[in-house]
């Protein structure tokens, strides 16, 4: 199960993740991220501390998501990562490639 809440603050798309990011759960993410009143945002952070687990779907999920992201001039960045979640970060390239913060204000400053 994954819920997913966004936010727009300073100008940034804000999806705070809820749950599992997985083959079950990527395709309601990738809804969530498109939904017509989001699908113009450029800058987004996800904002991890609920996620309790990500998978290798839920990580090509999210590099669509940050190309996406990319083609629109903008960038894709992660905050409040919880230590499993971050070790598959690490381990994958992800969190070097993205980008990892301590809070969403860290997130969004390093964003703009």
């Amino acid at each position: 199960m994954l819920e997913v809440k966004s936010e727009v603050l300073d100008g940034v798309l804000v999806l705070h993740l809820d749950g599992r990011l997985d083959g079950l759960t990527s395709k309601s993410f990738l809804e969530h991220a498109a939904a017509p009143e989001l699908a113009d945002q450029a800058l987004i952070v996800l904002n991890c501390n609920a996620l309790s687990y990500i998978s290798s779907e839920g990580l090509r999920v999210i590099l669509m998501t940050a190309k996406k992201a990319k083609s629109l001039g903008g960038a894709l960045t992660l905050c409040d990562v919880n230590p499993s979640v971050n070790e598959v970060m690490v381990i994958s390239g992800f969190g070097e490639m993205l980008g990892v913060h301590a809070d969403v204000n860290q997130a969004i400053k390093a964003i703009r």
